[in-house]
């Protein structure tokens, strides 16, 4: 195929910067750095000219929106002083981690012992799928882990033995949100039971232990940000439309929405640096192929609905080409049939399959 792009973790955040009102504005103390936004500044560029991460610094100036900064708004630059805690506290001091490539919240919860609530709610993460090689995460202390994501109710109460867990024999196009949804669970408890390092691939026949509901409790279950449920309610009318045409082609709703979300944010306007545009990110080639080939028409990547329908029937297609098998499907969507069909997934999309299945399973909640 002929359609090749850099892996787009920050595609989002490196829109323009807006004139907006009603940003909020966080007061920087003395010892902080800061900068003033000057038109046409993106988030991303800050970050990348002070050495620091998007998160950060979307994290440090509390902003719920990195689409939405203004000309003159004063963005800190460096970690806020935190004042020491008293050596009478008993408190852990709070470790960090560096992410390194192909990592995402699920495998570095799973290595300290957390969960990946509580590695949000400690980074002020808006959207859990999305990291970047090199960012710092401050990891809680597993009690705070604990309270973040401890149901009303003490599960430690109930009999061990309530619910025993049953084995699945992986079959051909499944992956672990189908099979989570199958069984009731969550994606987090079958990997955490299985020791799986990388929840994108399964291999057919490969036999898991699905945990029973009290092996489940105290893992976290997907659930969308506050800052995500933000963006995803004043994008409603996009996500109608996605979830129209997945319908229409048989393509399951969840995957196609975490698919745009994760290509776009649903945003029509969008425009990668490959070139790639609109809510699916096509590319004019990519579409001019769909279109010839598929859709029998033009398509006006301009416009929401012809550049949904042009992304979701490239789904249904590769749907179709690959047995089912999103990991393969997603691999193709990113980069390239042809690349798909003769080196399977490569490395550096692991991320970006890990990514929208994260997604999916928000979105099928």
């Amino acid at each position: 195929m002929h359609r090749r792009r850099p892996l787009p973790l920050l595609r989002i955040a490196a829109l323009g910067a807006l004139l907006v009102v009603g940003v909020a504005v966080v007061p920087a103390a003395a010892t902080d750095r800061v900068v003033v936004v000057e038109p046409g500044d993106t988030l991303s560029e800050i970050a990348l000219a002070h050495g620091i991460s998007l998160n950060q610094l979307v994290a440090w100036n509390a902003i719920s929106d990195p689409n939405r900064i203004y000309a003159g708004q004063r963005l800190r630059v460096s970690a806020p002083v935190v004042p020491t805690p008293s050596s009478s506290s008993s408190a852990p001091a709070p470790r960090v981690h560096v992410v390194r490539n192909g990592e995402n919240l699920t495998v570095i919860a799973r290595r300290y012992g957390t969960t990946i609530g509580a590695l949000a709610a400690a980074n002020r993460i808006a959207n859990p799928s999305y990291l970047q090689v090199g960012q710092h995460l401050t990891i809680p202390a597993v009690a705070a882990a604990a309270a973040v994501n401890a149901p009303p109710a003490a599960a430690a109460s109930a009999p061990a033995s309530a619910v025993s867990s049953r084995s699945h024999a992986v079959a051909a196009g499944e992956n672990l949100t189908f099979i989570a949804r199958r069984y009731g669970t969550t994606v987090s408890a079958i990997v955490a039971a299985n020791g799986i390092g990388n929840p994108s691939f399964l291999k057919v026949g490969q036999r898991l232990t699905i945990p029973g509901a009290t092996t489940d409790a105290g893992l976290l279950t997907a659930a969308m940000p506050a800052g995500m449920r933000a963006a995803v309610d004043a994008r409603a009318g996009i996500r109608a439309v996605i979830a129209d045409e997945a319908a229409a082609a048989g393509v399951p709703v969840a995957f196609a929405l975490a698919v745009a979300w994760q290509e776009s944010g649903w945003q029509p306007n969008v425009v990668s640096s490959a070139g790639a545009v609109g809510v699916m990110q096509l590319t004019p080639a990519t579409a001019d192929w769909v279109g010839a080939t598929m859709l029998g028409g033009g398509i006006d990547l301009r416009d929401p609905r012809s550049n949904v329908r042009a992304g979701i029937t490239l789904l249904r297609h590769y749907l179709d080409r690959y047995g089912g098998d999103q990991s393969l499907v997603l691999a193709a969507y990113f980069q390239g049939q042809t690349a798909a069909d003769r080196h399977g997934v490569y490395a550096v999309t692991r991320p970006y399959i890990a990514s929208v299945l994260a997604l999916e399973a928000i979105f099928a909640r």
